[in-house]
């Protein structure tokens, strides 16, 4: 299929939740930017993180290649540049690549593919979270896990004045500068909400009064993870022990907030785009790093393969989309480099060709394939074994190293609540979902490597008691901003 090159826009958001959108059947929220943008375009509902926590991630959407392709297994393997990622590849052929916002890479000091990095937030130190290297043996419950349920509510935080000033930046940039340039162009709008702290700022909070929101849907002294190594990681993030009942929808009509924030955010960049007379010539890319598991098991933040973390939202839309179309493929991370790539004019070299991704313009072009493979892992803090996820057709397989698998039929039970991957009735599934993952990977192979990586890490940083010392700082502070440590709860 042949298209005319656009200029690509490209919106990431962090931790958002694919189902906290109106688009994708939430009935409490509101987001009439996003609901809009996939009105006019191509909605995925079968798009998948290739690692639920966030350096991983943003590096395999730079890169276009899983982890255990780039092993920037955790937050303290940053990407730095040295594989090429679609930010190089454009730049070679003449074209703007502009980065405004959150990228998590290791430096700005690296050539991260950009011709420029307005206000860019990097890992910290250059190192990241290198109290999350630490997965064996079984690491102690975090220091900052307090912090999460104390600081839900409504109030300021320098995460969403810092989308603000991602926000404005992008309007100016497309205000004064896109229209000027010769050749289709690629801007990458990054933003942080509504990655917690859980504070939304008071106008958006006051759209969601507690007292109305739900509970989570998996919440009660059954809920509990009992998978083995789940279990395990949930006593490491170990947030939930420190939330009430009323704490809980507090912290949920945050989320809610941090949500309706990023779509009016969206939304003014959008009608500035329209503005500049630009949205006939521009392709949009919304998506998101991974979600939040919001209390559901007794979890918050990321790190597992269930929907609430690995699921996110992902819409393509302008010249050569369809409008209005729901498309079932599954779909991941790695198809964001091929998508911008293709946009813009260039046509794939050898390189290009090797790797995993399809473009997302012609997945929505296509008939809809469920067949097709999505293929995400985790190797980071607080598992104590590699987590796999394969989405294949109605199937989401999961597969811990060293332990049972989990199975789920998200067609009869998309909240993923019976597990039957001991099933006898399903070996058959199980046995095709684990052949479907070694095709792609050699898991006990890049478990081995992950762990490897990590322990060396480990040793250049002086021991496991230094990184225990050092502590806990929770999340990326915004540029400005200082990391406050805690030490672990545990030694």
């Amino acid at each position: 299929m042949s298209q005319k090159p656009t200029n690509v826009l490209f919106i990431l958001s962090d931790e958002h939740t694919r189902d906290v959108a109106g688009c994708y059947g939430d009935k409490i929220v509101k987001t009439p930017n996003i609901d809009a943008l996939a009105a006019r375009g191509t909605k995925f509902t079968a798009a998948y993180t290739n690692c639920p926590i966030c350096v991983p991630a943003r590096a395999s959407l730079q890169t276009g290649t899983y982890v255990a392709e780039n092993a920037c297994w955790d937050n303290a393997h940053p990407y730095d540049g040295s594989i090429r990622g679609w930010g190089h590849r454009l730049r070679e052929q003449g074209h703007h690549t502009m980065s405004i916002g959150k990228l998590h890479f290791r430096s700005d000091k690296d050539d991260n593919g950009f011709i420029e990095e307005i206000i860019p937030l990097h890992v910290v130190d250059g190192q990241g979270d290198l109290l999350g290297l630490i997965r064996r043996p079984e690491p102690a419950a975090r220091g900052g896990m307090p912090d999460l349920a104390k600081a839900a509510g409504p109030g300021e935080s320098t995460y969403a004045n810092y989308d603000r000033n991602i926000r404005d930046g992008a309007i100016e940039w497309l205000t004064t500068r896109a229209s000027k340039l010769d050749k289709p162009w690629a801007l990458f709008v990054s933003m942080v909400k509504p990655h917690f702290p859980l504070v939304a700022p008071p106008e958006f909070f006051a759209m969601y009064p507690p007292e109305s929101m739900p509970m989570p849907r998996l919440y009660g002294p059954d809920a509990y993870p009992t998978h083995p190594s789940v279990k395990a990681l949930r006593a490491c993030m170990s947030y939930d022990d420190f939330f009430s009942p009323e704490k809980v929808r507090i912290a949920l009509a945050a989320y809610y907030g941090m949500v309706s924030f990023l779509d009016d955010n969206i939304g003014q960049i959008l009608r500035a785009l329209e503005a500049a007379g630009l949205a006939d010539t521009t392709r949009i890319v919304y998506s998101t790093d991974h979600g939040d598991n919001l209390g559901n098991r007794h979890m918050w933040g990321k790190s597992v393969h269930y929907e609430e973390a690995a699921a996110i939202p992902m819409i393509v839309a302008g010249p050569g989309i369809p409008a209005g179309k729901t498309c079932k493929t599954p779909v991941t991370l790695v198809d964001i480099y091929p998508t911008i790539v293709r946009s813009v004019g260039i046509e794939p070299d050898a390189q290009d060709k090797a790797l995993p991704g399809q473009s997302l313009v012609e997945i929505a072009n296509a008939p809809c394939d469920p067949e097709r493979v999505a293929f995400g892992e985790y190797h980071a803090a607080a598992s104590i074994t590699a987590m796999y996820l394969v989405r294949k057709g109605r199937w989401k397989y999961i597969h811990h190293v060293g332990f049972q698998p989990e199975l789920f039929d998200l067609e009869t039970d998309p909240g993923e609540t019976r597990d039957l991957g001991t099933d006898p009735a399903h070996a058959a599934t199980v046995a095709m979902m684990e052949a479907e993952l070694r095709k792609i990977i050699d898991p006990e192979a890049v478990n081995a490597r992950a762990f490897a990586d990590q322990e060396a890490k480990i040793a250049r940083n002086g021991g496991v008691e230094a990184l225990i010392k050092r502590g806990d700082f929770g999340y990326s502070p915004a540029p400005g901003q200082k990391p406050v440590f805690a030490t672990t709860l545990e030694a």
